[in-house]
């Protein structure tokens, strides 16, 4: 586990790749992007649908980079998080 200060609090989380974690009492430790509340799974089925990766980065207000998305997407089809999506 890691701990780092983020916004004058500790974030605790599980590392998965560089942006994807399982953070400590943020959304049931379901993977999500470091910092966010954002769920991969939900990132997964906005692509699944035919979202374009571009118009997801945009919806997210620059809270989740296009690296960070692209990471999910790899992740997920390496089975890395194959009980997320």
């Amino acid at each position: 586990m890691v701990t780092e200060i983020f916004n004058g609090e500790p974030y605790e989380y599980y590392p998965i790749g560089n942006y994807v974690v399982r953070a400590v009492g943020v959304c049931g430790e379901r993977p999500t992007f470091k910092y966010t509340r954002i769920e991969i799974a939900g990132t997964m089925a906005r692509i699944e649908a035919g979202e374009s990766i571009e118009n997801v980065v945009e919806g997210y207000g620059g809270r989740v980079p296009h690296e960070a998305v692209l990471e999910a997407i790899q992740m997920c089809s390496n089975s890395a998080l194959s009980s997320v999506a």
